[in-house]
């Protein structure tokens, strides 16, 4: 790649929280920017956008569900086409739906997969011969500390991120050899919109496991996410980074 040409970073789930906050990490290097999100309506989008473009970074936005295979597969050969490639792709969509494992339903076990794993392939498997071409390139997966250690009422998320760090260990296996970094990043207690949501004694009781005593911010996962796809993480594939102020070491 010349050095002149501005990296492109598809990012899912970045209209806002962490998504946006890794937009912003890749700002600094003035990247060509496309964020994917499924929000009922385009205002955080939007916003994100307007927020790189005050940077002078050429953004788009394009809302799809990542967990459809063929929408997936629609908008990234666009995204290809129109910008000759994809240097890097930031997996970050993700959704709860939390129940006592008892009484969740099916729906709501299918939901969280489809979102949160099935999403990981889809975008993964809609770069990967692109960047094998090029034989460079660089994917992070957003897991959860839940992935690691479990969760009450969180027997689907759980799931769905456990399996985002095998697929991340078998995935940057098979494409080392072309070039190409794939790692996850494990946020734990992050403040964002999802954990805006949690009542109080939730909070609590996160927060007593986290020897930092606090939530981490989005800013502080997108530090970590960017570092991963720069040239200081260049012997670096196939791991998963905690990012959780100690509540999981």
């Amino acid at each position: 790649m010349k050095a002149e040409q501005p990296r492109v970073v598809v990012i899912t789930g970045g209209s806002r929280g962490i998504g946006r906050a890794v937009a912003l990490a890749f700002a600094k290097e003035k990247a060509v920017i496309a964020i994917l999100h499924y929000d009922p309506d385009e205002e955080a989008a939007q916003e994100t956008v307007s927020l790189l473009a005050r940077q002078g970074i050429e953004a788009e936005s394009h809302k799809v569900d990542v967990s459809q295979k063929k929408d997936v597969d629609r908008i990234f050969s666009q995204i290809i086409e129109r910008h000759g490639g994809i240097d890097v792709l930031i997996n970050n969509a993700g959704i709860t739906r939390d129940a006592f494992f008892m009484r969740m339903t099916e729906e709501q076990w299918d939901a969280v997969i489809q979102v949160n794993l099935k999403s990981v392939f889809n975008c993964t498997q809609a770069v990967i011969r692109n960047m094998m071409k090029n034989r460079r390139g660089h994917i992070v997966n957003i897991s959860s500390v839940v992935g690691q250690i479990g969760n009450v009422g969180q027997a689907n998320y759980a799931a769905s991120k456990a399996g985002v760090m095998g697929f991340t260990k078998s995935v940057a296996r098979e494409v080392a050899s072309r070039g190409i970094h794939v790692n996850a990043v494990a946020p734990g207690f992050i403040e964002t919109d999802m954990t805006a949501v949690l009542p109080e004694k939730v909070r609590e009781a996160f927060l007593a496991q986290i020897p930092f005593g606090r939530m981490g911010t989005p800013e502080e996962v997108a530090e970590v996410v960017y570092w991963l796809c720069s040239e200081g993480a260049s012997y670096l594939t196939g791991q998963v980074i905690h990012v959780n102020g100690g509540m999981f070491m």
